[in-house]
Protein backbone atom coordinates (compact mmCIF):
# COMPACT_ATOMS: atom_id res chain seq x y z
CA UNK A 1 0.00 0.00 0.00
CA UNK A 2 3.15 2.34 1.22
CA UNK A 3 4.65 1.92 -2.11
CA UNK A 4 1.76 2.78 -4.60
CA UNK A 5 2.12 6.28 -3.16
CA UNK A 6 5.97 6.45 -3.25
CA UNK A 7 7.42 7.61 -6.57
CA UNK A 8 8.02 4.70 -8.73
CA UNK A 9 11.95 4.52 -8.45
CA UNK A 10 11.82 5.31 -4.77
CA UNK A 11 9.34 2.10 -4.62
CA UNK A 12 11.73 0.28 -7.13
CA UNK A 13 14.52 1.34 -5.17
CA UNK A 14 13.32 0.02 -1.75
CA UNK A 15 12.44 -3.46 -3.43
CA UNK A 16 15.68 -3.65 -4.99
CA UNK A 17 17.98 -3.17 -1.79
CA UNK A 18 15.89 -4.65 0.36
CA UNK A 19 17.26 -8.31 0.39
CA UNK A 20 20.90 -6.57 0.47
CA UNK A 21 20.42 -4.98 3.51
CA UNK A 22 19.61 -7.87 5.41
CA UNK A 23 22.88 -9.56 4.33
CA UNK A 24 24.90 -6.28 5.59
CA UNK A 25 23.19 -6.80 9.21
CA UNK A 26 25.79 -9.27 10.75
CA UNK A 27 28.59 -7.25 9.20
CA UNK A 28 27.71 -4.18 10.61
CA UNK A 29 27.40 -5.75 13.57
CA UNK A 30 30.32 -7.49 13.84
CA UNK A 31 32.15 -4.35 12.44
CA UNK A 32 31.18 -3.04 15.89
CA UNK A 33 31.95 -5.24 18.03
CA UNK A 34 34.87 -5.18 16.74
CA UNK A 35 35.90 -1.57 16.59
CA UNK A 36 35.81 -2.24 20.77
CA UNK A 37 37.49 -5.28 21.14
CA UNK A 38 40.19 -3.19 18.98
CA UNK A 39 40.23 -0.69 21.96
CA UNK A 40 38.51 2.07 20.58
CA UNK A 41 35.52 3.67 22.61
CA UNK A 42 31.99 3.99 21.68
CA UNK A 43 32.42 7.33 20.47
CA UNK A 44 35.75 6.33 18.38
CA UNK A 45 33.86 3.74 16.89
CA UNK A 46 30.81 5.22 15.70
CA UNK A 47 33.16 8.08 14.26
CA UNK A 48 35.26 6.00 12.36
CA UNK A 49 31.60 4.10 10.91
CA UNK A 50 30.13 7.65 10.25
CA UNK A 51 33.13 9.42 8.41
CA UNK A 52 34.54 6.07 6.78
CA UNK A 53 31.64 4.65 6.47
CA UNK A 54 33.33 1.86 4.08
CA UNK A 55 32.58 -1.75 5.50
CA UNK A 56 35.55 -3.72 4.14
CA UNK A 57 38.27 -0.39 4.72
CA UNK A 58 36.75 -0.25 7.97
CA UNK A 59 37.63 -3.43 9.19
CA UNK A 60 40.99 -3.78 8.06
CA UNK A 61 41.79 -0.36 10.04
CA UNK A 62 40.56 -2.12 12.96
CA UNK A 63 42.63 -5.04 12.65
CA UNK A 64 45.52 -2.86 11.87
CA UNK A 65 44.05 -0.81 15.01
CA UNK A 66 44.16 -3.99 17.04
CA UNK A 67 47.58 -5.08 16.34
CA UNK A 68 49.01 -1.27 16.86
CA UNK A 69 50.26 -0.39 13.61
CA UNK A 70 51.45 2.61 12.91
CA UNK A 71 48.90 5.48 11.90
CA UNK A 72 50.62 5.95 8.29
CA UNK A 73 50.39 2.36 7.29
CA UNK A 74 46.46 2.32 8.61
CA UNK A 75 45.37 5.17 6.74
CA UNK A 76 47.51 4.09 3.71
CA UNK A 77 45.64 0.42 3.89
CA UNK A 78 41.61 2.53 4.02
CA UNK A 79 42.78 4.53 1.29
CA UNK A 80 44.31 1.70 -1.07
CA UNK A 81 41.26 -0.63 -0.15
CA UNK A 82 38.64 2.24 -0.91
CA UNK A 83 40.80 2.96 -4.25
CA UNK A 84 37.80 0.96 -6.36
CA UNK A 85 35.46 4.12 -5.34
CA UNK A 86 37.33 6.41 -8.06
CA UNK A 87 36.23 3.88 -10.70
CA UNK A 88 32.62 3.51 -9.08
CA UNK A 89 32.13 7.26 -9.11
CA UNK A 90 33.97 8.05 -12.87
CA UNK A 91 31.66 5.03 -14.18
CA UNK A 92 28.09 6.65 -12.41
CA UNK A 93 29.38 10.23 -13.33
CA UNK A 94 27.73 10.90 -16.36
CA UNK A 95 24.32 9.55 -15.26
CA UNK A 96 24.03 11.73 -12.48
CA UNK A 97 25.95 14.96 -14.01
CA UNK A 98 22.48 17.13 -14.47
CA UNK A 99 22.09 17.09 -10.47
CA UNK A 100 22.81 19.97 -8.06
CA UNK A 101 26.69 20.28 -6.31
CA UNK A 102 24.76 19.52 -2.96
CA UNK A 103 23.17 16.17 -4.29
CA UNK A 104 26.41 15.13 -5.82
CA UNK A 105 28.47 15.35 -2.77
CA UNK A 106 26.08 13.33 -0.58
CA UNK A 107 25.66 11.11 -2.96
CA UNK A 108 29.48 9.88 -3.57
CA UNK A 109 29.67 10.12 0.65
CA UNK A 110 27.01 7.65 0.35
CA UNK A 111 28.24 5.02 -2.38
CA UNK A 112 28.91 1.89 -1.45
CA UNK A 113 29.64 -1.69 -3.71
CA UNK A 114 25.86 -2.61 -3.49
CA UNK A 115 24.31 0.96 -4.41
CA UNK A 116 26.56 1.48 -7.30
CA UNK A 117 25.96 -2.13 -8.59
CA UNK A 118 22.18 -1.28 -8.00
CA UNK A 119 22.63 1.88 -9.82
CA UNK A 120 24.72 0.72 -12.93
CA UNK A 121 22.37 -2.17 -13.53
CA UNK A 122 18.94 -0.13 -13.25
CA UNK A 123 20.35 2.80 -15.86
CA UNK A 124 21.07 0.19 -18.40
CA UNK A 125 17.88 -1.16 -18.39
CA UNK A 126 15.83 1.87 -18.76
CA UNK A 127 15.54 5.27 -20.29
CA UNK A 128 15.21 7.43 -16.48
CA UNK A 129 15.29 11.05 -16.15
CA UNK A 130 17.96 12.57 -14.33
CA UNK A 131 15.78 13.04 -11.33
CA UNK A 132 14.36 9.81 -11.54
CA UNK A 133 18.02 8.36 -11.40
CA UNK A 134 18.89 10.31 -8.29
CA UNK A 135 15.56 9.45 -6.87
CA UNK A 136 16.79 5.27 -7.29
CA UNK A 137 20.36 5.83 -6.52
CA UNK A 138 20.04 7.95 -3.10
CA UNK A 139 17.03 5.73 -1.50
CA UNK A 140 19.40 2.97 -2.60
CA UNK A 141 22.71 4.39 -0.68
CA UNK A 142 20.54 6.18 1.58
CA UNK A 143 18.92 2.93 2.99
CA UNK A 144 22.52 1.11 3.28
CA UNK A 145 23.73 3.90 5.33
CA UNK A 146 20.68 3.71 7.56
CA UNK A 147 21.26 -0.18 8.65
CA UNK A 148 24.65 -0.22 8.27
CA UNK A 149 25.01 3.24 11.29
CA UNK A 150 22.26 1.40 13.42
CA UNK A 151 23.52 -2.17 13.12
CA UNK A 152 27.38 -0.60 13.98
CA UNK A 153 25.69 1.09 16.62
CA UNK A 154 24.24 -1.85 18.21
CA UNK A 155 27.42 -3.79 17.82
CA UNK A 156 28.94 -1.36 19.93
CA UNK A 157 26.80 -1.74 22.66
CA UNK A 158 27.00 -5.75 22.73
CA UNK A 159 30.87 -5.41 22.38
CA UNK A 160 31.52 -2.68 25.37
CA UNK A 161 29.17 -5.37 27.37
CA UNK A 162 31.48 -8.09 26.31
CA UNK A 163 34.60 -9.47 28.55
CA UNK A 164 37.73 -9.13 27.53
CA UNK A 165 38.57 -12.30 27.98
CA UNK A 166 35.72 -13.44 25.39
CA UNK A 167 38.05 -12.79 22.77
CA UNK A 168 36.01 -11.28 19.89
CA UNK A 169 39.38 -10.79 17.63
CA UNK A 170 38.39 -13.56 15.50
CA UNK A 171 35.31 -12.34 13.79
CA UNK A 172 37.17 -10.07 11.53
CA UNK A 173 38.82 -12.41 9.85
CA UNK A 174 35.66 -14.36 9.41
CA UNK A 175 33.89 -11.76 8.08
CA UNK A 176 36.85 -11.24 5.48
CA UNK A 177 36.35 -14.94 4.48
CA UNK A 178 32.94 -14.63 3.87
CA UNK A 179 33.37 -12.04 1.87
CA UNK A 180 36.22 -13.26 -0.40
CA UNK A 181 34.66 -16.43 -1.29
CA UNK A 182 31.59 -15.51 -2.53
CA UNK A 183 33.59 -13.04 -4.56
CA UNK A 184 35.88 -15.54 -6.41
CA UNK A 185 34.48 -16.09 -9.56
CA UNK A 186 36.46 -16.06 -12.33
CA UNK A 187 39.89 -16.60 -12.64
CA UNK A 188 41.64 -13.68 -12.09
CA UNK A 189 39.83 -13.10 -9.09
CA UNK A 190 40.99 -16.47 -8.18
CA UNK A 191 44.50 -15.72 -9.20
CA UNK A 192 44.40 -12.65 -7.07
CA UNK A 193 43.21 -13.77 -4.17
CA UNK A 194 45.60 -16.71 -3.74
CA UNK A 195 48.36 -14.61 -4.69
CA UNK A 196 47.11 -11.53 -2.43
CA UNK A 197 46.41 -14.10 0.49
CA UNK A 198 49.61 -16.03 0.05
CA UNK A 199 51.57 -12.57 -0.06
CA UNK A 200 50.05 -11.06 3.20
CA UNK A 201 50.48 -14.26 5.07
CA UNK A 202 54.11 -14.80 4.06
CA UNK A 203 54.47 -11.25 5.36
CA UNK A 204 52.89 -11.68 8.80
CA UNK A 205 55.50 -14.74 9.13
CA UNK A 206 58.35 -12.64 8.36
CA UNK A 207 56.82 -10.04 10.43
CA UNK A 208 57.45 -7.27 7.95
CA UNK A 209 57.45 -3.66 9.85
CA UNK A 210 54.32 -1.28 10.30
CA UNK A 211 52.41 -4.45 9.12
CA UNK A 212 52.69 -3.58 5.71
CA UNK A 213 52.58 -7.13 4.86
CA UNK A 214 48.49 -6.47 4.20
CA UNK A 215 49.29 -3.54 1.60
CA UNK A 216 51.79 -5.69 -0.40
CA UNK A 217 49.34 -8.53 -0.76
CA UNK A 218 46.73 -6.41 -1.44
CA UNK A 219 49.21 -4.62 -4.71
CA UNK A 220 50.21 -8.32 -5.36
CA UNK A 221 46.80 -9.61 -5.38
CA UNK A 222 45.68 -6.67 -8.28
CA UNK A 223 48.60 -6.97 -10.02
CA UNK A 224 47.78 -11.19 -10.16
CA UNK A 225 44.96 -10.27 -11.21
CA UNK A 226 45.46 -8.26 -13.66
CA UNK A 227 47.97 -10.51 -15.06
CA UNK A 228 45.81 -13.22 -15.43
CA UNK A 229 43.24 -11.40 -17.42
CA UNK A 230 45.41 -10.16 -19.50
CA UNK A 231 46.62 -13.79 -20.68
CA UNK A 232 43.26 -14.99 -20.91
CA UNK A 233 42.25 -12.08 -22.97
CA UNK A 234 45.56 -13.02 -25.36
CA UNK A 235 44.81 -16.49 -25.63
CA UNK A 236 41.28 -15.62 -26.35
CA UNK A 237 42.10 -13.36 -29.33
CA UNK A 238 44.57 -16.16 -30.48
CA UNK A 239 42.02 -18.76 -30.77
CA UNK A 240 39.72 -16.46 -32.57
CA UNK A 241 42.10 -15.53 -35.08
CA UNK A 242 43.00 -19.08 -35.43
CA UNK A 243 39.50 -19.62 -36.19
Amino acid sequence: MLSSRLPPEIARGIRDVSPILLGIIPFGLVSGVAAIEAGLTPVQAMGLSVFVFAGTSQLAVIDLLAQNAALSVTLLTGVVINLRMLMYSASIAPSLQSIHGYWKAISAYILTDQSYALAVARYADSDLTAYERLQYYFIVALALWIVWQITTIIGILVGAQVPDAWGLGFAVPLVFLAILVPAITSQPKLAAAIVGGTVAVGGEVLSLPYNLGLIVGGLAGVAAGLSTERILNKRTTGQNDVD
